[in-house]
């Protein structure tokens, strides 16, 4: 089946999560549709709150009791979402693949293809799918050329969504690094644990959580066919990871760690570590940005990092 993007029209989204107006809805009288959130983690959290004021949404977890749960989200187990999935209209999955394949997938399959009224499903899975390309642009068009096994389960996963596109929309958000409250290099610096890896021309793809729940409530909103579209979750900037670090020191008023060439720390460097190390690509969004209708929040990891520092 070959990828190509749909240009469709501009829509207004919230400024922050969980404050959509009825203005930015449209039809604030009857929810938007109902959407599934299958796995409220970091991201899937974000979207399920950005998308409470105008949609009915329901999230899933593996221990409704312990979820932090955004306010007007409900929330059911995991192994009994079934029911939830077959009265929605929309399905995000949020879950990593295991070995044994895509978690939904393996426990909900029926559920998802028997769902009456489902018409769209989005995939987040990550741009490692695209493997190492030497520090080359890679496009929303580009073929996979995954090279790390947890990244050719992702695209397996993919696959295995893709080919319910003959009767829903289904979207593959593919994201860089993920960085928002509460994960970034502020808390690094913070703990102590911070480094700052010097390694000319080794740049690195982020999205902010909160530019994650703007393109998927914006493709959400989005009256498509079936059929397959590839997006591409990263900001404007590729930036190399000591860039970063230096930036939330200065913000932060602290000087950065010692800099300290990635030759000297990649024997000491767990494996997860040195495998992202070992893979160097610049990611396109202008694709995205275009068959979206937004631009991101935080175009670069600046504007994101003093978001987080000022609480916004």
């Amino acid at each position: 089946m070959r990828l190509t993007p749909r240009t469709l029209a501009e829509r207004r989204f919230p400024r922050q999560i969980g404050t959509m107006t009825e203005q930015d809805l449209g039809n604030p009288l009857e929810p938007a549709g109902r959407l599934v959130v299958a796995g409220l983690g970091y991201s899937g959290t974000a979207v399920a709150a950005a998308a409470a004021a105008g949609w009915a949404v329901t999230g899933t977890a593996r221990d409704p009791a312990r979820a932090a749960v955004p306010p007007g989200v409900g929330v059911v187990a995991f192994d009994a979402a079934a029911a939830a999935i077959g009265a929605a209209t929309h399905l995000l999955v949020t879950a990593p693949p295991g070995e044994a394949g895509d978690p939904v997938l393996l426990a909900h399959a029926a559920a998802v293809r028997a769902a009456p009224a489902l018409r769209w499903i989005g995939y987040l899975s990550t741009t490692g799918v695209y493997g190492d390309r030497g520090g080359a642009w890679v496009e929303e068009t580009t073929p996979p050329a995954p090279g790390q096994p947890r990244s050719l389960r992702r695209l397996e996963a993919e696959q295995a969504w893709a080919a319910l596109a003959d009767r829903r929309a289904v979207d593959l958000f593919r994201a860089g690094g993920i960085y928002g409250p509460g994960r970034s290099s502020f808390d690094d610096l913070r703990a102590g644990t911070a480094r700052r890896t010097i390694r000319p021309g080794h740049l690195f793809g982020r999205i902010h959580r909160d530019d994650i729940a703007l393109a998927v409530l914006a493709a959400m909103r989005q009256a498509v066919p079936p059929g397959l579209r590839v997006l591409h979750l990263v900001d404007d900037e590729p930036a190399e990871s000591a860039a970063v670090v230096e930036e939330a020191a200065r913000l932060l008023g602290v000087p950065p760690p010692p800099a300290v060439p990635y030759e000297a720390q990649v024997a000491g460097m767990s494996p997860m570590a040195r495998s992202f190390w070992a893979e160097n690509r610049k990611v396109a969004n202008a694709i995205t940005k275009r068959a979206l209708g937004i631009a991101w929040r935080y175009p670069s990891y600046r504007e994101g990092l003093r978001a987080i520092l000022a609480g916004a």
